[in-house]
């Protein structure tokens, strides 16, 4: 019988239990026996606990040690916080709002910080609860420092968690691909289904869920946001690369035009790549976007016998070329983006500066905006930040008005059982209830067989550690709570002379933390992140709306002609309106990503929802933001008036269709914009023709993207086939993820 693989989430728990039961046994065991010093055995035993254990910190050894030693100072002012304020209970749970407030929210920072938080909280609420004794604030901060020197030892020396592959090596691995499948386009290998089917996979791994979180470029700083970036734009590449592969042949014809951008295109890819990997200089993106710029220049030209008598081909021919423009777009963008994450490039180049705001302002600047940013109460995590805060502040009123002798783990249950929703809490806290209970009567019986023999508790504790630490993460939270009611009771009743009566104590504070919790859980928001990404995608796809519609209006714009919104043609207000349109939506879009964020970490969802698919829903809100970006930079002159017509008539139905998308009725919208009349096309002057060409492409994948967005099934279903067999291309860019 073959022998069954071991789970690797069950070795690296084993691992990290190791670690930190060296830490916390070493500091426990010499400060209390050797120096006979029990505060210091507290903050010894505790600190790697709560950095090690409490908190998820992101990464191998050296990241998370990284973390730690950053985390440190912060860890050593909320001890010292903590005993001063609590000489009262007004003060400590004052103290408590405020920072549960403030360290939640740092969350906000990314990954790391994230991680980091709940061992943080930890030390303020260790150190906040009577008696109140400044005077042993030096042993506290000893045991403290202690501690958090150990386990940064055991996290070096003893079984250090191997590296994780950085995202910037995802992005290149995914560019050289594309950089092979470019150049093989412009050397005539065409239709290659079981390329387009690499290409494709290998866009999927570059999505944030398939790579490990310590890698997860999601930090506030400019080298996170442009490697985010850059990430979405080479997806971006490799899906319009596989739309390519997967024409057929007869769709298809040599165009020497689109084969020196392809050239281009794989030149600039596997130049990136190359800097990702530290191979070479970080290339600037001004060699492709020559490029880019002289293929704009020719392609409304044709470039085949007869085409220029033949409408049909040449508008065929036309739309292979702005799949191709929104190719080298995308791998310009992604250049540009690895330029300014790496390179310290602080200008986008002569791409639009839009795409590449965080480029300029500093990193205190860029962290700010990121807080600032998330500030309202429709953000999630200023939500969770509320709810910590109340619970622990909750806590610890009822700890200090009931004069609870261990109210600590009354806060200590708040702080980690408690969970985004009522319904995800209610299921924590049932089962830390159960685990907590049986825990508690394995503690009385150990108490009770021990009759006060120290020894008993000394053997006993470092066994339970291990298991406890090693178990718990992967068994639930029901394993986790039972298990450290047993490390709990034989490391307090090695400080002082303890009874049964600790784990009945033990059991009751563990139970009125669950109630504190869950009733946090029911009163704050207990919905979690469920109804606020449908309330802030919805809210996107309204500000999308008259974005589409600004946007058409501004490439197809002909002199004195009105628009759609009623400026009579006036250039400042018609501009004064996509600046308008443009900012809601990048605002909205925020809000709205990081509520979906939270919504995919949330317990009791499937993988697969049956409801509407949120992730295509900010992919086609991004995508109009991006192309508002890039169509208007290719008009090249005011379009006939049966243009004009067809444009904001199409891009009208379009709109219309993003309001009822947003209220996400049963089934979703059949979006369908106008299809670009051939008689347009055939009496439309060349200079406008591409112009045309791209306005039609857009609208056709937003619309293709609104009309999936209302079932179910995959994240990003692709776009439909044409008649002809090609597909229509996505937006004019990938997800930028701007803003705050």
């Amino acid at each position: 019988m073959p022998k069954r693989p071991r789970s690797p989430g069950r070795v690296r728990a084993a691992r990290q239990s190791a670690r930190v039961t060296v830490a916390s046994a070493a500091g426990f065991y010499s400060a209390l026996y050797a120096l006979d010093r029990p505060v210091v055995a507290v903050y010894a035993l505790f600190a790697p606990i709560a950095l090690g254990v409490l908190s998820p910190i992101p990464g191998s050894s050296r990241d998370r040690t990284r973390t730690i030693l950053f985390a440190l100072p912060v860890a050593v002012a909320l001890t010292a916080l903590g005993t001063a304020l609590a000489v009262t209970t007004a003060s400590a749970v004052a103290g408590m709002l405020v920072i549960g407030f403030a360290i939640s929210f740092a969350s906000a920072y990314g990954p790391a910080a994230a991680g980091a938080v709940p061992g943080l909280l930890l030390f303020y609420v260790l150190a906040c609860f009577p008696p109140y004794a400044p005077d042993t604030l030096p042993q506290r901060l000893g045991g403290l420092l202690a501690g958090v020197a150990l386990l940064v030892l055991c996290e070096l020396l003893l079984l250090p968690a191997p590296s994780v592959q950085p995202y910037r090596a995802r992005i290149a691995s995914a560019l050289d691909l594309a950089a092979a499948a470019a150049l093989a386009f412009a050397q005539g290998h065409r239709h290659d289904p079981e390329r387009a089917r690499r290409l494709r996979t290998e866009g999927l791994s570059l999505r944030l869920s398939k790579a490990p979180p310590a890698s997860r470029p999601t930090g506030a700083g400019r080298t996170d946001r442009g490697l985010a970036q850059a990430g979405s734009a080479t997806r971006r590449v490799l899906d319009q690369l596989a739309r390519m592969a997967e024409r057929p042949e007869s769709a298809t014809a040599a165009d020497p035009p689109s084969e020196a951008l392809l050239r281009g295109v794989a030149a600039g890819c596997t130049a990136t790549a190359g800097a990702l990997r530290g191979a070479r200089a970080v290339p600037g993106p001004e060699a492709l976007e020559e490029m880019v710029a002289e293929f704009v220049a020719v392609r409304g030209r044709p470039s085949g016998a007869g085409l220029d008598t033949d409408a049909k081909a040449s508008q065929r021919l036309l739309e292979c070329r702005s799949d191709l423009l929104v190719t080298a777009a995308s791998a310009l963008t992604a250049q540009a983006a690895v330029a300014v994450a790496i390179g310290g490039r602080r200008d986008s180049a002569g791409l639009p500066p839009e795409q590449f705001w965080y480029a300029g302002p500093s990193t205190p600047r860029l962290l700010a905006m990121r807080l600032t940013g998330n500030l309202t109460l429709r953000s999630v995590l200023f939500q969770n930040a509320v709810r910590t805060a109340l619970g622990l502040g909750a806590a610890r009123l009822v700890a200090g008005a009931l004069e609870l002798s261990h109210g600590f783990w009354v806060l200590l249950a708040v702080l980690t059982l408690g969970r985004t929703t009522a319904g995800a809490t209610w299921s924590t806290v049932r089962s830390a209830a159960l685990g907590t209970l049986l825990g508690a009567l394995a503690a009385g019986a150990l108490i009770f067989e021990a009759g006060g023999t120290v020894e008993v508790y000394a053997a006993v504790l470092i066994p339970a550690m291990f298991v406890a630490f090693s178990v718990g993460p992967i068994a639930g939270p029901a394993w986790a709570q039972g298990l450290f009611t047993l490390v709990v009771a034989a490391a307090f009743s090695q400080l002082a002379p303890a009874d049964w009566r600790l784990a009945e104590t033990r059991l009751l504070d563990v139970l009125a933390g669950c109630t504190i919790g869950l009733l946090c859980g029911v009163l704050a928001w207990p919905a979690g992140a469920h109804a606020e990404v449908r309330r802030g995608v919805a809210d996107v796809l309204r500000s999308a709306a008259p974005l589409v519609q600004v946007t058409v209006s501004a490439v197809v714009r002909a002199s004195g002609t009105p628009d759609t919104f009623g400026t009579s043609g006036d250039p400042a207000s018609q501009q004064g309106a996509a600046e308008e349109a443009l900012r809601l939506t990048r605002h909205r879009l925020r809000i709205a990503e990081g509520a979906y964020a939270q919504y995919r970490t949330e317990g009791g969802r499937n993988t697969v929802d049956s409801g509407p698919d949120w992730h295509l829903a900010l992919n086609c809100a991004s995508h109009a933001v991006i192309g508002s970006h890039w169509l208007p930079r290719q008009a090249y002159g005011p379009a006939p008036p049966e243009a004009v017509r067809w444009a904001r008539e199409s891009a009208g139905r379009l709109a219309t269709a993003m309001d009822s998308a947003a209220a996400f009725p049963p089934g979703g919208v059949r979006a369908a914009p106008v299809p670009l009349p051939h008689e347009i096309v055939a009496a439309a002057p060349a200079p406008v023709l591409p112009a045309l060409v791209d306005i039609d492409t857009w609208l056709r994948t937003l619309a293709a993207e609104l009309t999936a967005i209302g079932g179910s099934g995959p994240d990003e279903p692709p776009p439909p086939v044409r008649g002809d067999g090609t597909r229509p291309a996505t937006a004019q860019d990938a997800p930028s993820r701007s803003g705050g």
